[in-house]
Parts: structure tokens; sequence; C-alpha cells
């Protein structure tokens, strides 16, 4: 379990083989990209692409300009927070088969003057918080509208979790809403420099992984605002967390499983 200091489905996933360089691993069967939509903003170049399933994913690629770890980061990171109750996305593993990128004249990584392909094979996916066709999504919203986000509380749970995992970049949210609805609904993304990016080190940030606008923390008082997602935190079993690393692509970390 979790020690306190100051300052999804429990169910292990079914074993099956991917094609992918003879890998077969603890990870569920994943779903394929077959169209690519339009190019993200961010570090990590991530692209909006749709699937087999008939969702959208903002996918990100193993040869990002900041480190394939980010993708491992990414898969452990928002599982952990969604067995823990917090509004994260749906975490999948892509698979990108070849035709797609060689098809794709945008489906690129720039780096200064050269774009290079993005990768082949089992990327991480994170499902677009609602259909473009079914509503609306926000990155930002002023501190006036904050009022109508439905579950503005959930920031303090997701401060917590950041601090237990060292996210060493700012907290990014997204917000959205169905059509016709007024009230929005905060979704927390982009957990990829959670264990200190490509370093899987526990530095000491304090201003990391907090959100840029303090107003979303005007109503935290004490300890027991952080609940009930800092006693959840605690009560992880460390057999469940070994569990939700065991879904993850080896190729996303570059490492032997057993290291």
């Amino acid at each position: 379990m979790v020690k306190r200091t100051p300052g999804g489905s429990a169910d292990s996933v079914k074993a099956v083989g991917v094609l992918q360089d003879d890998i077969c691993f603890g990870i569920g069967m994943p779903t394929t990209a077959v169209q690519h939509v339009k190019r993200m903003r961010g570090g990590a170049q991530s692209h909006l692409m749709r699937c087999d399933d008939g969702h959208y994913y903002v996918v990100k690629f193993r040869n990002n300009p900041q480190h394939e770890r980010v993708l491992a980061n990414e898969f452990l990171a928002t599982k952990l927070a969604e067995r823990v109750g917090l509004p994260v996305p749906i975490a999948e593993v892509v698979d990108v088969p070849a035709w797609l990128p060689e098809h794709t004249e945008e489906l690129t990584i720039v780096l200064g003057s050269q774009a290079i392909r993005c990768e082949a094979g089992l990327q991480f996916g994170s499902r677009f918080v609602v259909s473009p066709v079914e509503g609306q999504v926000f990155d930002y919203l002023p501190p006036e509208m904050l009022d109508r986000v439905r579950n503005l509380e959930t920031f303090a749970g997701i401060l917590a979790l950041d601090k237990w995992t060292c996210n060493a970049d700012g907290r990014q949210a997204a917000f959205w809403r169905k059509l016709r609805e007024r009230k929005y609904s905060a979704s927390f993304i982009d957990q990829g420099y959670c264990f200190n990016a490509g370093e899987w080190t526990f530095p000491d940030f304090p201003l990391r992984g907090v959100y840029p606008r303090n107003e979303v923390y005007a109503r935290v008082s004490g300890w027991v605002s952080f609940e009930p997602w800092l006693t959840r935190i605690e009560r992880l079993e460390e057999d469940a967390i070994w569990r939700v690393a065991g879904e993850i692509p080896p190729q996303w970390y570059g490492e032997a499983w057993d290291e």
C-alpha cells in the first residue's frame, strides 16, 4: 500500500498474441487505427485518429520527440487515475498498420526542418473525451466559467495523484460538454511526464503537476479536500499496480519485463 506523507477494472486482461515483432505479452487486443484526422498540438506531436472500434483517439507515437517512455507513463498513470475514480480518458493500445503512415503525408514527427514518418506498430491512444459530432472540447475555460464545471473538486484528486507519480509537467485538463448541455466536465489529459518523463526518477518539484489557474483549488481547505482519492491511492495494492503495468507493451520502455 502507499503511505501518506505531508506535502478501472481490477480484472487482469487476457494475454493475446500481437502481430508485432514476435511479441506475446499481457496486453489486451489493441484497437486498430484506420484513418488519420489531424495533427494535435503539444510537445509529443500526437495525432487524432479514427479506429476500428468507431472511436477517435489522440495517438502518441513511440518515435515522438520526448521519449518512448512517455507512452508507458501515459498508460500507467491514466489507468491508475481511473482506478482511484478520477475522470480521465480511456487509455488503449492502438495498432497503427504500416500502410497508414506510408500513405498519409501528414502522419509525421517534425524535428527542426526534418519530417520523420510516424512509426507503425503499437502506440498509445487516449480516447477523445467526446465524439466531435456529439459535443465540444476546450483546453481552457476562463475563471468566470469555472462554476459551470460539474466536477471541479476532482482537481484536488488529480493533484494528489500527480504528486504521487511525480508529474514533472503542469497539469492539463480538457473541458467538454455534449451538444445542448450547459455544464462542462473536466477530464485530465497528458500524463506523459509522470514518473519524471523518460528519467523514471522522483525529484521534488513542489509546483509541478499543478494546474496553472489557481481558481480550481479555491475550495481546498485541508486534507479532507483530497478525499476520497487520497485514501484510494493509499489503498492501492502493489499487485493491482503490477497488473496494470503488465498491460504495457515492452517496446514502450525498452527494457526486459523482469527489470
